[in-house]
Order: structure tokens, then sequence, then C-alpha cells
């Protein structure tokens, strides 16, 4: 059964599946800028993270993570809490005893035998599109909870929070993971917003709570202090999770934004204080691996060696010694594009505040991203593209209603000008009684005031700022919706009006003309606008308007007895969309998969060793 009729059957399941988040419309975009607003004012005044410090904590273990095991499998997954279809596809996966899959490699056909995580990480933004303790119930807890109702394993969940868990201040998070409770056959087990975890092998977890990207906490430097910087040796590798990509976001920009991470790497993970001496020593252990998620793709940037080609552009061959940072929010929200991703990225970069005390290093992105460049402007495109399912306003429901009042507004205010270029008193006379060289002539003016207008920004940008700048994204959006409304005047002028007929009915029927007009047009000119963009929220709204189910996917991590930590990344092209109801062990029903899901792998697992030194 589909997903309407699962819903139905909220009653039998104990939660309520919902629907992929439509991001643009109305609706929903005014009530999460509200909570963003309400988030970013009050977050600075409430930070839950300085309460945290009255709770006991520890570092986490779990029965098959103990320090002295031989090996471990982690899972990681991050954006999830979306849409049932796409969050339960992956949770399904991750829920599988074992995975079967291919590499991807090329040669002689290699299958690699994937067990389920003794350890599952969120890795940030659990629910969508802002928290609450409804939104988690069935957007997160109740699929998590149908994919896997019981374990005898008993898996450890820990979960760190990004900022769409931040827009209620954290409190739904802490309630969901912070209280012992099981999540299905999961186990959780954290007290805060952050943890730490010793894993097998001489390896170290580590979730960092950054709250909407501004700084860690003193109470959370000193638990990391406490157990984390006190218990690292020389030699031990330290796999950091992060809410955000921000060594990406520094190409964007944002030179500082990388600053907290590294400042971190050099005073809490390659640095401690001696009790005895009260001075800084040396560590010994470095950080071997970057995750997050927050973009809803994967990619993945590798170090640069020092003996590795000069060329720039030169593809990096596998190698243990790199260190890897890698993005991947697969995890249940819609699809991002790739085809932006920077080709290198030198952290910290040049004019960071933070400067590196060592020489700066330098990351490449691999060939192999989710999507794929060429996938990923396509995919784009579709929003734009009247035909598709994709198209703006097919996918974001309201669209259509606010362009049509949009327009009826501004065909209004279009014909009042017009009605005085051509000296009639109201603009159904000048509607009736106007051709088509008029309507060119009103058409040249409005054209030629806005080009002098767009000279004139131009000109003054350029003397204020002493360098040339591209118009503004909103410049972009109201010429083309300015277009659109000169078009759908002209279609007013086009019309035989009858002489009979009375200017009030007219005036009725031409604002009905253009509502129903500006419902494509303006929807297909803000589609333009959002295509234009190259940068910024307007870039980013080309994948998120459209609210892609399918490409979705996680990591599977294996630590082996070499100490080498695989990573295997894996996807699933398509989500399940037909479900059946089967009896639930714990009461009421679950769904199931109608057919078998398949996983793939998206490039071969890269290995990263312990230790930088390793040949």
């Amino acid at each position: 059964m589909r997903l309407r009729e699962l819903r139905e059957h909220a009653e039998e399941l104990g939660f309520a599946p919902q629907g992929q988040v439509r991001w643009l419309a109305p609706g929903e975009l005014a009530r999460t800028a509200v909570k963003v607003l309400l988030a970013t004012v009050f977050a600075g005044y409430s930070d839950k993270r300085e309460i945290q410090a009255a709770l006991d904590c520890d570092l986490l273990r779990a029965p098959l993570l103990e320090p002295d095991a031989q090996e471990a499998w982690i899972d990681y997954v991050a954006d999830l809490g979306d849409g049932f279809d796409a969050t339960s596809s992956v949770a399904w996966s991750l829920a599988a005893e074992k995975l079967t899959v291919e590499d991807p490699g090329g040669g002689e056909s290699i299958q690699h035998r994937l067990p389920r995580g003794s350890l599952l990480v969120l890795g940030g933004d659990e629910v969508y599109p802002a928290a609450s303790a409804v939104a988690y119930e069935n957007r997160t807890k109740g699929p998590y909870r149908a994919a896997l109702p019981t374990a005898d394993d008993r898996p450890l969940l820990v979960a760190l929070p990004g900022n769409h868990d931040w827009y209620d201040g954290l409190t739904s998070f802490l309630r969901l993971f912070t209280h012992g409770r099981p999540i299905g056959g999961w186990q959780t087990a954290q007290t805060r917003s952050y943890f730490a975890v010793q894993l097998p092998q001489r390896w170290w977890l580590v979730g960092l709570d950054s709250q909407l990207g501004t700084y860690i906490d003193d109470p959370q430097l000193d638990y990391f202090r406490e157990h984390l910087s006190r218990n690292l040796q020389p030699g031990d590798g330290v796999i950091i999770c992060a809410a955000e990509p921000t060594w990406v976001e520094t190409a964007a920009g944002d030179v500082d934004a990388f600053n907290v991470l590294h400042w971190f790497d050099r005073t809490i993970v390659r640095t401690r204080t001696n009790s005895e001496t009260g001075l800084e020593e040396p560590t010994g252990a470095s950080i071997r691996l970057w995750l997050t998620g927050d973009q809803h793709h994967y990619a993945r940037y590798a170090e640069r060696l020092r003996d590795d080609p000069d060329d720039a552009g030169a593809t990096l061959a596998p190698d243990p010694r790199r260190r890897q940072l890698v993005t991947c929010g697969l995890g249940g929200a819609y699809l991002a594009s790739t085809h932006r991703l920077p080709p290198e990225l030198p952290l910290p970069p040049k004019g960071a505040r933070m400067k590196a005390k060592d020489e700066p290093l330098t990351f490449a992105r691999a060939q192999v991203t989710y999507p794929d460049v060429k996938t990923s402007r396509r995919l784009a495109r579709r929003i734009a593209t009247p035909w598709s399912r994709q198209w703006l306003p097919v996918r974001n429901p309201g669209f259509a209603e606010v362009a049509a009042g949009l327009h009826a507004v501004l065909w209004l205010a279009t014909s009042f000008a017009f009605a005085l270029t051509e000296g009639a008193r109201r603009p159904v006379g000048a509607v009736r009684g106007a051709d088509a060289g008029d309507l060119l002539g009103f058409a040249g003016v409005v054209v030629g005031g806005t080009a002098v207008l767009l000279a004139l920004g131009w000109a003054d940008r350029l003397v204020r700022a002493g360098e040339h700048r591209r118009p503004s994204s909103a410049t972009a959006a109201v010429v083309l919706q300015g277009a659109a409304a000169l078009l759908v005047l002209a279609v007013t002028v086009a019309i035989p009006w009858p002489a009979e007929w009375s200017g009030w009915l007219v005036l009725a029927l031409c604002l009905t003309v253009a509502g129903v007009l500006g419902a494509a047009l303006g929807s297909e000119a803000f589609a333009l606008y959002i295509l234009s963009a190259r940068a910024g929220s307007a870039a980013d709204w080309q994948m998120s308007g459209q609210a892609v189910e399918d490409h979705k996917g996680f990591l599977r991590l294996h630590i082996g007895p070499d100490a080498d930590l695989t990573v295997y990344p894996l996807v699933l092209d398509k989500v399940c969309h037909d479900w059946d109801l089967v009896d639930d062990p714990a009461g009421g029903k679950r769904p199931v998969p109608a057919a078998p899901l398949r996983q793939r792998l998206v490039e071969p697992p890269f290995v990263v060793a312990r230790e930088a030194s390793t040949p």
C-alpha cells in the first residue's frame, strides 16, 4: 500500500506516516521561517548545553564495542526524519542483519558482506522541518522502531543535533535521545547532546554540538578534556562527527567557517594540559576522518600528501595515510546538488583568523560524488521544467495560488501605468482601446527605465566597492517577474473585449486572466530565477524545491583486526513506495517493504589508517 493508505492505519502503527516536506510551499516556508528566526534570536539566551553540565556523563560503550574487541562495525546516517518512504527505506537498510553488495571498482566481481553496525550514529537533523515531540514520533522514532522492533545485540544509538533539532531549543531532542530509552532494537545511552565513544583498536568517535554553527560551550569542552584528551595515546585515531561541512563553507566565502573544528583538533585532540606541570603536551593522536551531513549528498575530500604529483587536477591514488572529509546527508531529506562543489580545499584557508601552526593541509575532491556532477545539473533543471513532475508549483502546494494573487496585483499596477501613458482615465479603457503598437511603446519605456535604474545601481556599487559585481539575486527575481507581468498585460490587451460588456465585468475577467496566467508564468519566472542562482539560499532551492525522495544512503564503517578503518558508502537509487502491513512483536502493525530494497556502493570502499605514518 502507498503512503496515503498507510496514514489510515496510524492507530495500529503507533505513529502517523508523513510525506516529504515541501520546502517552498508558502505555508511551510512561513512556519519554518518563524521557527528559524526564534531559534536564532533566543539560542544565545537559552543554551541548554550549559544546563547539561549538571548531568552525569561518561564515555559510551556497548557490549560489542569494548576496547579489547578485535573489530567493530559502525553505521552513520544523517539528515533523516523527513518523508516516510525515504526515511523508512534507509532505516530498513540499516536494520538488515547483513547487506551484500558488489564492488563498483570494475574488473573481477567482488562482493562485500556487511553486517549491521553495533553502533548507529545519527549525524544531525534527525527531524524536519523543525523539532517537536510529535514530529520526532511520526518522522523518526516511528519509522526506525518499525524497521528494527527488537534486536538481541541491542546496538548502541548516539545522536548529534543539527540546526533543525535546535529549532525548539533542543527540548525534544534531549527527551528522545538522552533518557536511555530504546528506539526499537537500538538502545540510547548518551545523557548530553554530544558524546565520545571509545572504540576497539584505539579508535575514538566524537560527536560535537556547535549549536547552530556558533561555538563549543565550556561544559562540552570540559567533557572532552576529561574523557577524550586525557585518555588519548600516541597513535590513536579519532573520528569527528560535526553537524555541518564547514570545510566546504570556507570556499563559499566564509573563510572562518572551519575555525571551530580546527581549534578543537589543535587544542583537544592533538594537545592537552599536563595536570602536574600545567603545560601543554602533545597527545600523539590525530583526527583521521571527519563526518558530517547537512548537505544532502555524498562527497569526499582526501588529503593531499607531500609525495603526491604537483598537478592540482590529478586524481589522488587510494592511500590509507590520507585524512578524509566526508559529507553524507542522504538519510531521508531531499537530495542536494554536487555540481558546485569546489575541486580543492586548503585548510585553514588563506585569510582565516585562526592560522595553522604547521603547514596548511590541502584536500582534493574525490572523482565520485552522489549524485554525480552531470546528474546533479540535470536534476536541478527540473524545477524550471513545466512538463516535469518536479516543477516548482507541482511539488509545492500553494505556490501557484500565491503567484496568481501576486500577478493579479501586478496587473492592476501595470495597467494603471499603461493607462497613464495612453491618456486613459481607467485601466479598462486603456486595455480595450490599445493596440500592439501602444503596448510595444509602453514595454519599451518600462524596459528602458529598468535598464537605467539597474545601470545606476551597478555604477553605485562599482564606485563604493571598487570592483565589478554581478546584479543581486533579488534584482534577477524582480526583472523576471516584471517580464511575466508585461506578458500577462499583453494577453489582456490582445483579447477583443465586446463593447457592450461593462467595465467592471472586463476588470473582473482581466484579473481572472491575470491570476490564471500568473500562476503558471509567475511560477516559471521564479523557477528560472532559482535556476540562475549560483550561490546562497536561492541556489539551494533548486533541489529543496523539488523534494526529491529517491537517491538516499548512509555509511557503514569497519574497524578491522589490523586497526585500519574501512568506509563503505552505500546508496539506494530508488526508495520503497509500496508497503505491506505485518504484525508487530510489540503489538499492532508495522510496515514492511513489499519488494526487497537494493543497496549499492557508490564508490569502492576506502581505507583510513589509524596512524598517518602507515605506509
